[in-house]
């Protein structure tokens, strides 16, 4: 076959790719642990696992469709950890209040790292980086070094709590319903506006493939304990994040930023709030996750959130976000996060030594960032 075609390909099914991938990960390592990795108990800790990862990437998206990147993220998540750690275990606030504190932490911080890059003209890489040293100087200020435990028990179910069965199944069925109707609408707007609709076979063999999913999804993790909460959460900014992306003119604007950004600001949009606004809602994806990492350790550590900035850069590369901004997708970022965290899961099961981990991880990200120019230079030529 003509390598054009086999690029142009790829390029069209690159989800579909990502989910292969996936199973033959998943299928590789299931067989070298005589099924121990694809248990429900393992699954439901990958899943936990892959949730602290994933909410960054919701953030991080955004951050490089526009064209721009932010390294702060990993230390950033460790200081807004720390520090809802410390007003829980120095000060005893009561829960909500540290979330409401933490949050409003994070966003403020998102912004003025928003606030640097586009106000100030500091690339973002730079502010990025020198963030990443001075969030971690604070938090090892703040903790004194050492590990700060342990959270009160309301702060531990927020990482370690699971959803009724019952509930776990109506939420699998809620999210099919939802998926049916987002098919219906997409449908009905194609023929509204006279463009081609694809054969009505297809979408239904879609749902039937998502329902699938759906339906060994919360099987498999009933039959444990439940859904992690973590999970539940993640599954809602999936929802956020690509309503955001797909239906709003705020995220018609990151996409047209990070294409061209000065075609953008000529056409009368304030870029630099664009890019300010998405810096914040980075930092308040720190937020949430550093509050769910502390919960999930029952303890707050100064290095918690170490090299996470890489694992989240690689997720959304992995996921098909281009590293030249203006393409991208949320829940492509989540598919690439479920790959790092089942390379991590599973080579921590073989007990692969750390270096190889990092080798490994180090190859796969290469191998995305070679795929995304291979794919443009295919598409342009």
């Amino acid at each position: 076959m003509n390598p054009l075609k086999i690029k142009q390909l790829f390029t069209q099914y690159k989800i579909l790719a990502l989910l292969a991938a996936i199973a033959l990960i998943w299928i590789f390592f299931s067989w070298q642990t005589e099924g121990g990795f694809t248990s429900a108990r393992n699954l439901s800790n990958l899943m936990r696992q892959m949730a602290i990862t994933g909410i960054l990437a919701c953030g991080m998206v955004f951050v490089i469709i526009a064209g721009e990147i932010d390294l702060s993220v990993g230390s950033l998540l460790g200081l807004l950890g720390g520090a809802a750690a410390v007003l829980d275990v120095s000060h005893h606030l009561p829960l909500p209040m540290i979330v409401l504190l933490v949050l409003g932490c994070g966003l403020l911080l998102g912004l003025f790292n928003g606030l640097l890059v586009a106000y100030a003209g500091i690339p973002s890489f730079i502010v990025g980086l020198g963030g990443m040293l001075a969030y971690r100087g604070v938090v090892l200020g703040i903790t004194g070094g050492t590990t700060v435990a342990p959270v009160s028990d309301q702060m531990i179910y927020l990482g370690q709590g699971y959803l009724s069965p019952t509930f776990g199944v109506g939420l699998g069925v809620l999210l099919l319903a939802l998926a049916c109707v987002l098919t219906w609408r997409q449908r009905a707007s194609l023929a509204l506006h006279g463009l081609p609709v694809a054969p009505a076979w297809r979408d239904g063999v879609k749902l039937a493939a998502i329902g699938a999913v759906l339906f060994a999804f919360v099987r498999t993790l009933n039959s444990y304990e439940g859904i992690p909460l973590p999970v539940l959460l993640l599954l809602v900014l999936l929802g956020a994040f690509s309503y955001i992306a797909t239906q709003t003119v705020f995220g018609r604007r990151i996409y047209a930023v990070g294409s061209n950004m000065e075609a953008t600001r000529l056409s009368g949009v304030d870029v630099r709030a664009v890019k300010l606004w998405i810096f914040g809602l980075m930092g308040l994806m720190c937020a949430l996750a550093g509050l769910i990492n502390t919960a999930r350790l029952a303890a707050g550590s100064p290095s918690a959130g170490t090299s996470g900035e890489l694992d989240v850069i690689a997720a959304c590369f992995i996921g098909g976000t281009s590293m030249r901004g203006g393409s991208g997708t949320v829940y492509g970022a989540l598919i690439g996060a479920l790959v790092m965290a089942s390379l991590d899961n599973g080579m921590s099961m073989l007990d692969v030594d750390s270096y190889w981990q990092m080798i490994v991880k180090g190859l796969i990200l290469t191998l995305a960032v070679w795929v995304d120019v291979a794919t443009r230079a295919g598409r342009r030529s």
